[in-house]
Formats: C-alpha cells, sequence, structure tokens
C-alpha cells in the first residue's frame, strides 16, 4: 500500500513523518528549506505550512511530483472538539491551530510553540481556545539583537540568573524573557480556569527552555499530531 506522509513546513525547516495506521505519526525527519529533492514520496501529502509564499510554492511543486495528492490543512472555526477565540480563523496560524488539536489529551492546556516565533495558546478542558500570545523566540531575539548590533554574537553563552560575560548574559536574557512569559501565562491560566492546566512545549527551541520549566513536557511532534488527526479525519470525509 503507498504511504502517505505528513508535512510541517516552518519558517526555518521542514518536517515530515509517514501518516501511522493507527494515525498516529511515525519516525519524523528533518530539512532545511534547501533540501526539498531529498523529499520522501507516497500516496497523499498532507501539509501544514506557515512558510512564506515563495517556499510553500516550491515545496508544493516538489511535492507534485511526488504525491498522487495533496491536502493542505487550514485553519478553522471548530474542529475535532476545539473552537478557536480568533473571530476570523484565517489569522489564527495553522501550526496554533493543529498544535492545539495535538494537545487533545492534554486539555486543560497550555501549549507553548517556540520556533521563529514564540506561541502560547490556551485551551480549556473544553475543547474552547481562550486565546494566546505571540512574541519572538530566544532564537529570534539573538538575531535581531545582532542584526542591530554586530558585536553581540547571535549564538553561544550559557544560561546564569545574573551572567559575568556577554554571550552568557545574552542568553540569559533572551531565554529567560521567554521563561518568564510562558511562567506569567501560565499563573493567568491557573487563575482563569480555576486549576493549572497541563503545559506543553514544542518547536526546536523547546528543549533549551524546558530546563528551566520543570513542571512542562516536551512534545516536539505536537503539530504533527494535530495533522494527523486533521488528515485521518479529512480522508474520512
Amino acid at each position: 500500500m503507498t504511504q502517505d506522509w505528513l508535512f510541517d513546513f516552518g519558517n526555518t525547516r521542514l518536517k515530515c513523518a509517514p501518516l501511522g495506521a493507527d494515525g498516529g505519526v511515525g519516525d519524523v525527519r528533518a530539512f532545511a528549506p534547501s533540501e526539498i529533492d531529498s523529499l520522501p514520496s507516497g500516496g497523499v501529502a498532507y501539509l501544514a505550512s506557515v512558510a512564506g509564499e515563495d517556499a510553500r510554492v516550491r515545496l508544493l511543486d516538489a511535492l507534485t511530483g511526488r504525491f498522487r495528492r495533496i491536502a493542505i490543512a487550514r485553519t478553522t472555526a471548530t474542529f475535532d472538539g476545539l473552537r478557536i477565540a480568533y473571530a476570523n480563523p484565517r489569522k489564527l496560524g495553522v501550526d496554533r491551530f493543529l498544535a492545539m488539536i495535538g494537545a487533545r489529551d492534554a486539555w486543560p492546556a497550555l501549549v507553548v510553540g517556540v520556533g521563529t516565533g514564540l506561541t502560547i495558546d490556551l485551551v480549556d478542558a473544553g475543547g474552547l481556545h481562550r486565546g494566546g500570545r505571540i512574541a519572538p523566540s530566544p532564537t529570534l531575539m539573538r538575531e535581531m539583537l545582532h542584526a542591530r548590533a554586530t558585536q553581540l554574537a547571535p549564538i553561544g553563552g550559557t544560561y546564569a540568573e545574573f551572567a559575568n560575560d556577554t554571550e552568557d548574559a545574552l542568553v540569559s536574557g533572551c531565554d529567560g524573557a521567554a521563561v518568564a512569559l510562558i511562567e506569567r501565562s501560565a499563573t493567568e491560566a491557573t487563575r482563569l480556569l480555576g486549576s493549572a492546566p497541563t503545559l506543553l512545549l514544542h518547536g526546536g527551541g523547546a528543549d533549551a527552555l524546558h530546563a528551566h520549566l520543570p513542571d512542562a513536557r516536551v512534545r516536539s511532534t505536537l503539530v504533527l499530531e494535530g495533522l494527523a488527526r486533521w488528515a485521518h479525519m479529512e480522508a474520512a470525509a
């Protein structure tokens, strides 16, 4: 039987995984946008993309030659028990939408994506999205600082609460800002819901922040998990 695949295309990398017969996510592969000639082939390509238009078109061209059909996931007002807070569903990134769906087994949940941006979304036990936040991720903060002041290194350093070296101060400040925003969101979510939601981290920068958020759980494939649920329902429609 021809294999169907899941594709999560972000601003900096492409992740893909085979869609399991049970609707789960198989082994994940990661590609740089320049490596699309190495993509797998199969039956249906289920795609979630927040990449820029030019990059998305290049990926679609590559997938068209490798797959029988391409199904593109889009944000909708309701799906699989989730009801989003946005009045205009098109304004909510499909990665955030799918991550909340992927977290269905953990609702109520505070879903934190750490990629190019830092996204935070709260879903209550009944599947109601209570809204969220968007900020630069620690990686983007470092890159933005370096772009304005080239003497500030975009990478490197060791986290410390009070650093005594510039590189250490940079990583401590940028990671610390993200951690503080997540902790503030968790506190406010607990106040709003009356109990603490499950804190879930996903995305390429999740592991670095997890060291400072011991109560969090890392679910690195959360978007692909949500896409797998979306694919299962799309195939059954």
